[in-house]
């Protein structure tokens, strides 16, 4: 087991997968950006891997359901228009997808996104397991995200572990799942992409009908 935490809290330094700081949403904030996505409810599952060693160094979740967030386990994600409340992000619109995956895809890390269609009843348990998480400790991310997905019935059979690619390899084996990988070349820099994203997202919002 220390061996196991050691890997993942390496991992910890080299893509940010840190205990949780970001600042707190209140609820009214939350309610004003909830964004649903008008697709079928799906699980999609995010590995952040190394282009270098291909060991994984985040994991998160994606789920749309009656509303879309993310579950970022003691991620590093922050924009100015995505409420957080612990580790769960709210108003997941294609815009801030967008950015999300690509905040973290860079020439040392791409991401692997994985998506599993599911039914509304799954969608909002995992929904609810989400909010209930509360911050998840750093080194924790696949941890935490694997024993969410094992109390969404017909997802039991995930087993418990600290490595993302691991996660990821199980999830894979799950049936109709769809896989695609999402790679830039930009700056190694995880705070410079979080930035350009923000700013990005702010333009947008400007331009948006209000």
């Amino acid at each position: 087991m220390i061996r196991i935490l050691l890997a993942c809290l390496l991992a910890v330094t080299v893509a940010g997968c840190t205990g949780s700081q970001r600042p707190q949403a209140d609820q009214s904030e939350i309610v004003s950006r909830s964004y649903r996505d008008p697709g079928p409810s799906t699980l999609t599952l995010y590995t952040m891997i190394s282009t270098r060693t291909g060991s994984g160094a985040h994991t998160s979740l994606m789920i749309s359901g009656s509303e879309r967030v993310i579950f970022d386990p003691a991620g590093s994600f922050r924009a100015d228009v995505v409420p957080i409340k612990d580790d769960v992000l709210y108003g997941i619109t294609p815009n801030v997808e967008r950015a999300y995956r690509s905040s973290h895809a860079r020439e040392t890390h791409y991401a692997r996104i994985q998506t599993i269609e599911v039914t509304p009843q799954q969608a909002e348990i995992a929904l609810q397991l989400a909010k209930q998480s509360g911050p998840v400790a750093g080194a924790f991310c696949a941890n935490s995200t694997a024993q969410l997905l094992q109390q969404v019935p017909g997802f039991e059979q995930i087993q418990t572990t600290f490595y993302p690619v691991k996660l990821s390899d199980q999830f894979g084996q799950l049936p109709g799942v769809q896989t695609a990988e999402y790679r830039e070349n930009d700056n190694a820099d995880l705070q410079q992409g979080l930035a350009f994203n923000n700013a990005r997202l702010n333009e947008l919002e400007a331009a948006s009908p209000q």
